[in-house]
């Protein structure tokens, strides 16, 4: 990995603790901020509280883990590495298991057309499009059958397993998806095929000039295809026409993170994800 300036990972962390703030109430406890979703929609996670004049203890893991577990959450810290170095030797004290994900940053004068990538369309969600509700539960659907089977290898779950994995939302989470799109803080993409529907998906968070590429799954019948990096690659030109200026994710695996250098972004350090040992796996 090349020198990364401190300036980078400000803007990052700034970023992670701006996007849950519009859904959800900030609780601090010591050196950590766990992030409760006000409404329907995903569950937050905790992160290290900006301005904390100590690093987070393993107290303060406890009491987040204590108060999830009242609130019936899931147990879930997220940090960058090189912006907290002391967690994830206090994580793992607190019993939790860490995912290690590179994290990548795009290069824009090395992302490629996505039709380089993949001979599969892909397109972006529109909140006016009769068929939103429709397109917003099949993207979820995509999602969840995609990592249910996790890494990069061909497998037998397709289009009837995504059919089967559909759950309509709520109202009031559709509402908040449709102004999320409306107004750029939100994209969602489809890569699709006649007479087999969408067979990948991906969404992108944006809160000014930042953008999180996130949610990038494969359908396991149609991988090998290309069909993530072209998702990736739509959701990045999106951005950048939208005069986002820095494009980051994580990826889950170095196999997935082999799919993200085709794209045009680079490793700059590790975005750490923390959970009990027991869900993990």
């Amino acid at each position: 990995m090349d020198s990364v300036p401190a300036a980078l990972f400000d803007r990052l962390e700034s970023f992670y603790d701006a996007v849950p703030r519009d859904a959800a109430r900030a609780e601090e406890h010591g050196g950590l901020v766990l992030f409760v979703r006000e409404g329907p929609g995903w569950p937050f996670y905790a992160r290290p509280r900006p301005g904390a004049t100590e690093p987070a203890s393993l107290a303060d893991i406890t009491s987040v883990r204590q108060r999830q577990r009242a609130l019936g959450l899931p147990e879930a810290f997220e940090w960058v590495h090189e912006q907290h170095p002391d967690l994830l030797a206090v994580a793992r004290s607190a019993g939790l298991d860490v995912l290690e994900a590179p994290l990548m940053v795009l290069d824009p004068a090395a992302l490629p057309d996505p039709g380089t990538l993949s001979d599969v369309p892909v397109r972006l969600l529109t909140p006016t499009a009769p068929d939103f509700a429709a397109d917003v539960a099949t993207r979820r659907a995509v999602a969840a059958v995609g990592f249910a089977a996790t890494g990069t290898a061909p497998g037998p779950a397709g289009p009837a397993e995504r059919e089967a994995a559909r759950i309509e939302l709520e109202v009031a989470a559709l509402d908040e998806e449709a102004v999320r799109v409306a107004d750029g803080r939100r994209l969602s993409a489809l890569a699709e095929v006649p007479g087999q529907g969408a067979l990948a998906s991906g969404i992108a968070m944006r809160v000014g000039d930042v953008a999180e590429i996130a949610g990038v799954a494969t359908l396991p019948s149609a991988r090998r295809r290309g069909l993530g990096a072209a998702v990736t690659a739509t959701l990045a030109h999106a951005l950048r026409a939208a005069g986002t200026e820095l494009i980051f994710l994580s990826a889950g695996a170095p196999e997935v993170a082999r799919i993200y250098l085709r794209v045009g972004f680079r490793r700059i350090g590790t975005a750490c994800l923390a959970e009990p040992a027991a869900l993990v796996g």
